[in-house]
């Protein structure tokens, strides 16, 4: 195709130039080519001969013509569909014909140098060399022969291997993180159930006591103040058979009993602090009167006109009423353990717990948190927050938060139900927060904090909610762990960058009907939990999620020492007992 175009703009230009040589040569090309005719130099054209621009245009109209026919060759020749269009453009020498090649020229060049030799060699010997020794000389020539094409057989199968290996090795390197992580949940997350059992059966025993003592107490000072119910709540990983780690440390709910004539009445805190929390007022069923003055001075603050009751006040009382009850509860566990109870200002008591190496088999110290709870009815509870950074002084006392716990439990159940017997979603969880917090063993303060922060364990539970019911249950299945645990991790970058996660329960109409909610949550105003935190913090924590998702193997290897490793505890007779102890709640 390249000549004949050169040669018609060689035409051309000998036409425009009038040299007699390009002349004649354009003859012959016009002859040849059948190209549009052009006049001699010197001679005026003639009334049928094309002028210069319509013979420019004639060239240029025959060039597109070939270059379109070109192009249209050249994709009619790979093949066609869309097998051709995706074709790679293939070298001359291929990839697979180059050891054969390599060898033919290997055995071609011992030919030969096997030939010259034996040339050379009957030259000098002339004919004394007999017949046997004439035989013997192609023995070299047939061993080189068979050792090359040895090597080239063994160089094929090893390329055959290599290739083999690059084509799984997505599926070895997803083997191996697989690996890695399954290790790291069975020696450094997973509980063992019996040490577990033992020591929430522990825990329910003493906390039992506690509260009942705390209850008989609270009834001596009137009907005007606060006193326990009677029961308690077991919330937390604990419970829902997530926890990571060690059995040493839980979560119960102790629900408080306001005075009869006294009904609480929660709403959203707008204005006063983060979106989620509640501020709780108070209502008279006979109206507010004189005998309602005495609890509302212990326990109540003005906010924007109104009597609410205080969460730091409420807090305060509960610590010291637990306090006071300590001392007869320590007397009648001294044969099974050793309690002690620290408070810190602002944040609910702990219950520390030292079981005694005559009672039970696992010698762990337990610590407690008993946090004080506002009955709200359909098991919902007001919990005393933290003191907060907030503008005005009273709110911080003022403020709640809601504690659905119950309703989580009941989702857990039902997913537990729904999906396969292997399902893998709560040891998936697991996973997220072991890398959590060994990805912040390496954080420096004050974004290890910031991280901890971001990433609890309740954002990381309502992102497992989430993207539980996004697709089928079925895909949950024991064989697709990794591939669920990058679900997981790939919708929490994209929550974080976007920097919105609701809040699962309130106000979120999605939950499957099997999991009754109260009309208080269905009616709630939704709740963003990253509304708290900035969008330079959201990025880098979604960068260093990432960042620890692909490293996580490394990480693992990186803290994983004979320090965290756990024995199994043998099994013990103390099982059976705790089993038989009834449920407080």
């Amino acid at each position: 195709m390249g000549p004949p175009v050169a040669s018609v703009q060689m035409q051309q230009v000998s036409a425009r130039s009038g040299s007699p040589g390009a002349t004649a040569r354009g003859r012959e090309t016009e002859t040849s080519r059948a190209a549009p005719p052009l006049p001699a130099p010197g001679r005026p054209p003639s009334d049928n001969a094309p002028g210069p621009r319509a013979a420019a245009r004639g060239i240029s109209s025959e060039l597109s013509r070939r270059l379109t026919r070109g192009r249209v060759r050249r994709k009619r020749k790979p093949g066609s569909g869309a097998a051709a269009g995706a074709a790679l453009p293939a070298s001359p020498l291929g990839v697979r014909g180059f050891w054969p090649l390599l060898t033919a020229l290997c055995t071609a060049v011992l030919c030969l140098y096997q030939a010259l030799r034996g040339g050379a060699a009957g030259e000098g010997a002339g004919d004394a060399a007999g017949p046997e020794e004439a035989a013997g000389s192609g023995v070299p020539l047939l061993k080189g022969s068979a050792l090359l094409l040895l090597g080239c057989l063994l160089a094929r199968c090893c390329g055959a291997a290599g290739g083999g290996a690059r084509r799984g090795g997505a599926r070895w390197a997803a083997g191996a993180r697989r690996g890695a992580l399954e290790r790291f949940h069975e020696r450094q997350l997973r509980v063992s159930p019996h040490v577990l059992g033992h020591s929430k059966a522990h825990v329910g025993r003493v906390v039992a006591e506690l509260v009942r003592a705390a209850k008989a107490q609270g009834l001596q000072p009137g009907p005007l103040a606060l006193s326990l119910r009677g029961d308690f709540v077991r919330i937390g990983s604990a419970y829902e058979q997530h926890k990571v780690r060690s059995p040493d440390c839980f979560d119960i709910l102790v629900p408080l009993r306001l005075p009869p004539h006294l009904e609480p009445q929660p709403r959203c805190a707008h204005g006063l602090g983060p979106r989620g929390d509640f501020v709780c007022g108070l209502r008279a069923r006979d109206g507010w009167s004189r005998r309602c003055r005495p609890f509302a001075e212990g326990f109540c603050v003005e906010l924007q006109g109104r009597s609410h009751l205080s969460s730091g006040l409420v807090l305060r009382w509960f610590q010291g009423h637990l306090q006071r009850c300590l001392g007869a509860v320590r007397y009648r566990l001294q044969e099974r353990c050793r309690i002690s109870l620290s408070a810190c200002p602002g944040h609910p008591p702990t219950l520390h717990i030292l079981p005694c190496s005559d009672y039970v088999c696992c010698h762990i110290s337990m610590a407690v948190r008993l946090i004080p709870a506002i009955p709200l009815g359909d098991a919902l509870y007001l919990t005393a927050l933290p003191p907060q950074n907030s503008p005005g002084p009273p709110a911080p006392d003022a403020l709640w938060g809601l504690n659905a716990s119950r309703q989580e439990q009941r989702l857990l159940g039902w997913l537990k139900e729904q999906a396969p017997a292997s399902s893998c979603h709560l040891k998936c969880l697991q996973i997220l927060k072991g890398l959590r917090d060994l990805r912040g063993q390496s954080l420096e303060e004050p974004f290890c904090s910031q991280w901890g922060r971001v990433l609890s364990s309740y954002i990381l539970k309502t992102a497992l909610f989430s993207v539980l019911l996004r697709g089928p249950l079925e895909a949950w299945d024991e064989r697709f762990l990794v591939e669920r645990l990058e679900d997981l991790v790939l919708y929490l970058r994209d929550c974080l960058r976007k920097q919105v996660l609701m809040d699962f329960f309130l106000g979120n109409t999605s939950i499957p009907e099997a999991v009754a909610l109260p009309r208080f949550l269905k009616e709630a105003a939704p709740v963003n939990l990253l509304a708290a935190f900035d969008g330079p913090t959201l990025d880098l924590v979604a960068f260093q999620l990432i960042s620890t998702w692909i490293q996580a193997p490394h990480i693992i290897r990186m803290y994983s020492s004979p320090r965290y490793l756990r024995p199994v505890p043998t099994p013990c007779g103390h099982m059976a007992e705790a089993k038989q102890e009834p449920l407080a709640e």
